[in-house]
């Protein structure tokens, strides 16, 4: 299900349910999520604020722990209880770019020992000299010079922090990495240099990306598919192309609603999709992932999937 069989499989996940228990009242953040990823492509999760994107992201690399369903890397399990050799492969090459980039950078460490953590928890260089030049080609690779490696971040800006945990992801040489809304906390004279980053890196050295959205408009430039979240659940999947110009859940088309148009004419009076769950009556038809056309999947009953067949272009 939610698969792109095009291309060599990187990760898959698989039923992957996440439940988080407070008081004793137990949440269920992500439910029933199923999708791969190919090596080489980048793969956006895109919902609001509290969909369960960050959630599927961080339960890839282990941080949440999963309640059901699986996930795979290079075909192997990596989700439950595995062998600490295969949570250090795990460590070594999936890593992730954080939303806060003041929040993920140890404030009393220079930029040299920021970047230098992965090499030295996994001895990745011959000696010092190796080491260092390293550390300054990683910066060099996301526009940052050599002496900044003896500064701390609180004298950088948000977008050069953001720029730095770039390299220490990148530094590792990971085959995939996991972009958790890398621009959202910069301002937006920022955005667009992070996001020409991140293209760059994923061309330059074919790597393969999850990149974690609330805003379609972004997703758009950086992606090859889209799978659209709503309350911890994807209801729908397609290429990138295809969901824009064929959106058919509900959901999805309030999202692209609100995104802004170059026109201020067309801007001034489109109208703004309001999605309610109320719209769906799930009481005796009960919905299911189904394909409408190959590789466009969406969340619906047999009612509701008569009539988006019925919509496809």
């Amino acid at each position: 299900m939610a698969e792109n069989s095009n291309h060599e499989e990187l990760l898959k996940v698989k039923n992957l349910e996440v439940t988080f228990t407070n008081n004793k009242k137990k949440f269920v953040a992500v439910s029933d999520v199923n999708f791969n990823v190919c090596k080489g492509e980048t793969f956006a999760l895109v919902g609001e604020s509290g969909s369960g994107k960050t959630t599927i992201g961080r339960a890839i690399i282990r941080i949440n722990p999963i309640t059901a369903g699986e996930v795979y890397f290079e075909g192997e399990k990596i989700s439950g209880k595995i062998s600490k050799d295969l949570d250090r492969k795990v460590v070594r090459n999936i890593q992730m770019v954080f939303q806060d980039p003041a929040a993920s950078l140890n404030e009393r460490a220079t930029i040299d020992y920021i970047v230098s953590e992965g090499l030295y928890n996994f001895h990745l260089f011959k000696d010092e000299a190796d080491r260092r030049a390293k550390v300054v080609k990683a910066l060099q690779d996301v526009g940052l010079l050599e002496e900044h490696t003896s500064r701390y971040p609180h004298e950088f800006s948000g977008g050069q922090r953001q720029r730095i945990g770039i390299a220490r992801a990148m530094i590792m040489e990971p085959k995939l990495l996991i972009a958790d809304e890398p621009i959202s906390a910069l301002d937006v004279s920022i955005r667009a240099q992070v996001l020409n980053l991140l293209k760059g890196l994923q061309r330059d050295r074919g790597l393969t990306c999850i990149f974690i959205a609330h805003d379609l408009s972004v997703v758009r430039y950086v992606s090859d598919r889209i799978a659209v979240i709503h309350l911890g659940r994807i209801v729908e999947l397609a290429d990138t192309n295809e969901l824009f110009l064929n959106p058919l859940h509900p959901y999805t088309q309030s999202l692209l609603s609100a995104v802004p148009m170059p026109d201020p004419q067309i801007e001034k009076h489109k109208e703004l999709l309001v999605y309610s769950a109320d719209i769906h009556d799930y009481r005796v038809d009960k919905p299911s992932y189904q394909e409408v056309k190959p590789g466009h999947w969406i969340w619906a009953n047999q009612k509701e999937m008569a009539e988006y067949t019925k919509e496809v272009k």
